[in-house]
């Protein structure tokens, strides 16, 4: 893995290969913060990681980025930032990812991208690090990852626009980077659309079938039992195929 898809200046800019080379490297709250980044943006199709690219590089601005350093110590100024390059950074290639189209870039309002940042440095609370602030929050879960990945899933409420999809999605690939000892013990339905009219087909024969969201979550993780491939490979997978479930189309952002 090259160093380049480190460097925002570069095209092959990747947070998540980023986020491994930072783990490996020891600097784990910025491995966090680019895994962050990657789900509040999400993967574009056209241009999959540009926006992520952009943010965290500054638009360009040499050595100078938005990493964890500079973003928790001055989350105001990045909404500052945010609110001079914005339109610069709407106007580029790519965009928000699909599982995040209703996002916006908009660095003072409620809900955009300045208020989902400063919310999210808020949560951690610096300067407690991201491992203090898992330990924390997971220590009544006693080392069971299902747990844990609960009381997770729950402290992050408080991350504006962070429903149950970016949840899931973020703390899984903290799992799945050895960022956390934490493991999904359910497909988190509750709030879901896609995943649970796959569910629905899958055990009910209809996307609209009348079963309930606790007895489909009941069944997938009995499914899962045989099958052993984790929470979000079903989730993902019963997402993807409802939407045609005679053809595969794969999904790309």
């Amino acid at each position: 893995m090259t160093d380049c898809v480190s460097d925002p200046a570069e095209t092959c800019f990747d947070p998540i290969k980023a986020a491994i080379l930072a783990q490996r490297a020891g600097r784990i709250d910025e491995a966090f913060w680019l895994v962050f980044i990657f789900v509040h943006f999400g993967k574009h199709r056209k241009d999959p990681w540009n926006y992520q690219r952009l943010v965290y590089g500054r638009c360009g601005s040499g050595d100078r980025r938005w990493d964890w350093p500079n973003i928790s110590g001055d989350p105001s100024g990045f909404r500052v930032w945010l609110q001079d390059h914005g339109d610069h950074i709407a106007r580029s290639s790519g965009g928000f990812g699909n599982h995040r189209k209703y996002e916006s870039l908009n660095a003072q309002s409620e809900n955009g991208t300045g208020a989902v940042v400063e919310s999210y440095v808020r949560w951690v609370r610096p300067p407690r690090s991201h491992r203090e602030l898992f330990e924390e929050v997971t220590a009544p879960a006693q080392g069971n990852a299902n747990a844990a990945f609960d009381l997770l899933y729950e402290s992050m409420a408080v991350v504006r626009r962070f429903g149950r999809t970016a949840r899931f999605d973020y703390l899984c690939m903290a799992g799945k980077l050895g960022l956390a000892s934490i493991k999904a013990g359910s497909p988190y339905l509750k709030g879901a659309t896609g995943p649970v009219r796959g569910a629905r087909l899958l055990f009910g024969r209809a996307k609209d079938a009348r079963i309930s969201t606790v007895d489909l979550d009941m069944w997938l993780r009995k499914l899962d039992e045989d099958l052993c491939v984790g929470m979000q490979v079903l989730e993902d997978s019963l997402c993807n195929w409802q939407k045609n479930p005679r053809s595969f189309v794969r999904f790309r952002g």
